[in-house]
């Protein structure tokens, strides 16, 4: 009998001692990222209440943790954004100046050798790490005698597989274990690979053609460019694709290891152009393809809910929801003109400008067993904060030479912050060029004048355009204050402000850093749980 029952007291004392560590602390919480691409802020039914349809799982994952009505992208486009939250930082920090998006096989990446990143510094507190979807900082690729390819379509059939892999500057030489991904937008920008763990098991060696693909409404197939491919590339549904490699990446780390905390990437195309709705969430958003789009991304963030709840993991996982810049140019036109619904969410501007519309993004945090629900914070936060917050999260004492840009964002996530105290006193931004643009408070510094990256005189946005107010300026002053719409610019009306943001500026660029020096993470031991 008492041999018999051996096998259940074992398995109840491996569940208890999983349950805490060793050493008495409580086991780390898992983490997701759910990344989205081209997602402006009033994408969202829960930011938009004019919205031309409903994300009921998203607004669900708000109303259940944190909405940040004042979050931001580092980068108005998608490759510089990306290194911000892998790295903490701006990205000038890596190449001196601005970024720009990589094609065919371009590189190296923008996340140098040596450095510390999001995946390297939860490694080292023993996390498993995986990332599914785009990766898009850069890729070093050789060619048949070694030598770098640089960026643009031209040289994708240029590249030596043998001697390329295992890439060098890959996700798995910059701190994940598991990697599904591709090199460049997955629908967009040719290199049409996957690579996995390193590898890419299947080269590029067909020709793609943009009439194979659907196209929904005779125009979303813009911004697809025709490439080399490998045979077999997914482009209609991939962002499911990516999600099945995640769920299997979260699935078999529980079965086997599970007293150890996950750390998953989900790395989207969603919605990025071309817009390529799966066939099963067409005509579901009785908002054209692009709002099935966006509906097919709300689906997939409901069934990553879904499934932290089977696992049983649901109070002990950390889910953050963000995206890497504002709406694209001609999404933002079409979906205003035939569906009533503004991407930007009122804000000035899209994707590659400095004005709000090109950076000001969603960012939902939620973990029921720590964070209190329903919280709307205008703290002013960017994406770079996310590795500071999760430091504070796990305990991990940054070194003053990682994550530079990063501030610990945990304080407004449990509701500890006082809602009038700014835990930022200043946010860097930067616009396609690679131009700054400068928060302090309620003040806007914009270190250029125009967009910063798109055109206003000519084609499809020309009916946005606004008069310049102060045509001799060199940059613009907005208070977002008594001016949301950046409409008027005070840059000699306000000359006193206007030189102090010009000189902080200048004193954040020279000083290596815009965030504080000897971080202090909370740690796991001091974040309170909530009642149940």
């Amino acid at each position: 009998m008492i041999r018999s029952l051996l096998p259940i007291f074992s398995a109840f004392l491996i569940t208890t001692l999983i349950a805490v560590r060793s050493n008495g602390e409580e086991k780390l919480p898992n983490i997701i990222i759910i990344y989205a691409d081209d997602m402006g802020f009033g994408d969202l039914s829960c930011y938009n209440s004019e919205s031309a349809y409903q994300t009921s799982r998203l607004d669900r994952m708000a109303a259940e943790g944190i909405r940040f009505t004042d979050a931001h992208s580092p980068s108005t486009i998608c490759s510089p954004s990306r290194y911000g939250l892998f790295s903490g930082q701006q990205i000038y920090r890596s190449t001196g100046r601005g970024g720009g998006a990589f094609e065919g096989p371009g590189g190296p990446s923008y996340l140098k050798p040596g450095k510390l990143t999001l995946g390297g510094m939860l490694q080292e507190k023993g996390y498993r790490t995986g990332i599914f979807g785009k990766w898009h900082v850069g890729l070093t690729w050789l060619d048949k005698d070694g030598r770098k390819l640089g960026n643009g379509f031209k040289n994708s059939l240029l590249i030596d597989y043998e001697k390329s892999t295992p890439l060098v500057d890959g996700p798995n030489a910059r701190g994940f274990h598991e990697s599904f991904v591709t090199p460049n937008c997955p629908t967009t920008d040719p290199l049409y690979v996957i690579i996995e763990n390193g590898m890419v098991p299947f080269p590029a060696s067909m020709r793609h053609k943009r009439d194979t693909l659907p196209n929904h409404g005779g125009k979303w197939l813009w911004d697809n460019d025709e490439g080399w491919k490998s045979p077999g590339y997914q482009f209609e549904g991939i962002d499911q694709l990516f999600y099945k490699k995640m769920r299997t990446f979260v699935t078999d780390h529980r079965e086997q290891k599970p007293e150890t905390p996950f750390f998953a990437v989900l790395s989207t195309q969603i919605c990025h152009a071309p817009v390529l709705p799966s066939p099963e969430f067409q005509g579901a958003s009785k908002a054209g393809a692009r709002g099935d789009f966006v509906h097919e991304l709300d689906v997939l963030t409901g069934r990553v809910l879904d499934l932290v709840t089977e696992l049983g993991i649901d109070e002990e996982t950390l889910i953050l929801f963000n995206t890497d810049n504002g709406a694209e140019t001609m999404h933002v036109a079409w979906m205003r003109e035939d569906h009533d619904h503004d991407p930007s969410g009122g804000w000035r501007g899209v994707k590659r400008d400095g004005w709000e519309g090109g950076h000001r993004v969603p960012f939902i945090a939620r973990w029921p067993g720590r964070i209190p629900k329903g919280q709307v914070s205008d703290q002013m936060t960017n994406t770079t904060d996310i590795m500071a917050t999760l430091a504070s999260v796990i305990g991990y004492q940054l070194p003053d030479d990682a994550a530079t840009d990063s501030f610990d964002m945990l304080p407004a996530m449990l509701g500890t912050q006082d809602s009038k105290e700014s835990i930022r006193p200043h946010l860097l931004t930067q616009s396609f060029r690679g131009e700054f643009q400068l928060r302090q408070g309620n003040w806007k510094y914009l270190d250029h004048m125009g967009s910063g990256g798109n055109g206003y005189d000519k084609g499809i946005l020309q009916k946005y355009e606004l008069p310049e107010t102060a045509p001799e300026a060199t940059g613009q002053l907005f208070s977002l204050e008594t001016d949301p719409g950046e409409t008027t610019n005070l840059f000699f009306k306000e000359e006193a402000k206007r030189k102090e943001l010009q000189a902080l500026l200048e004193t954040l660029k020279s000083s290596g850093r815009s965030a504080p020096v000897n971080r202090i993470p909370l740690g796991l031991e001091n974040i309170p749980k909530l009642p149940k």
